[in-house]
């Protein structure tokens, strides 16, 4: 392995990690000796990599330093041109946009050999038929999650009865013919799952719920389980 590509998984290495971890767990993990991967470490700061520790004490990449694109790897281009294909094709307008824009910025600074491998990648994605949202705007939905606030909708069930819901959104599913709100009902006092073409009526509103998402996730998880299937 040459110093660059072990630079390079290193620090690959340290971001996954949120938490410091001890130079021997980095030099086992890399294969190399301790006395190597203090060498390495102190070359990455000197190159701007903001690692903070010492050794004894361990090692954390500060949130916030990016790997420069040229770095990727050809499975990696591939991975980000698939998705953003996928993306383009079954997502709502500005998530499409925003992919493209994405694509066109690693682009930029790609060196030849693998911008030409981006362009003429053979992984395809089947253009899709189109996904109903109704009269909703997914990107208020997503807007809504980011910030944690409740949203106020009004929904028709499989046969057509309409309801009035306050919901707090915590995730949105991306599937082949349909798009799903995950939230915490407050009718139902309970997590349900919203088709987006089944929402008539969505008004974004300025409380936040009370809880974070994080744990409502933890917990949507943990009733799914429980429950072993799906409630819409």
């Amino acid at each position: 392995m040459s110093r660059s590509v072990r630079l390079l998984d290193l620090l690959q290495i340290l971001r996954r990690h949120r938490q410091a971890v001890s130079g021997q767990v980095l030099a086992d993990e890399l294969g190399i000796s301790l006395r190597t991967l203090y060498r390495d470490i102190s070359a990455l700061q000197a190159q701007g990599a903001d690692i903070e520790g010492e050794p004894g004490v361990g090692y954390m990449l500060r949130p916030g330093y990016m790997l420069p694109p040229l770095m990727f790897s050809v499975e990696e281009i591939e991975a980000l041109v698939l998705g953003s294909r996928w993306v383009s094709s079954r997502a709502d307008n500005e998530l499409n946009e925003a992919a493209r824009n994405a694509l066109a910025k690693i682009e930029a600074v790609l060196p030849s050999d693998l911008r030409n491998h981006l362009h003429n990648s053979g992984l395809l994605v089947y253009p899709g038929d189109g996904v109903g949202d109704g009269i909703i705007d997914v990107a208020l939905v997503r807007r809504a999650i980011r910030e944690e606030r409740k949203l106020d909708i009004g929904y028709k069930d499989v046969n057509d009865r309409e309801s009035e819901r306050t919901i707090w959104p915590i995730a949105l599913g991306y599937f082949e013919k349909q798009r799903i709100i995950v939230g915490w009902c407050e009718l139902r006092q309970a997590f349900r799952h919203f088709r987006t073409d089944r929402v008539v009526r969505l008004d974004a509103i300025a409380d936040r719920y009370p809880r974070r998402r994080t744990q409502l996730l933890k917990e949507w998880r943990s009733a799914l389980e429980s429950n072993h299937g799906h409630t819409y």
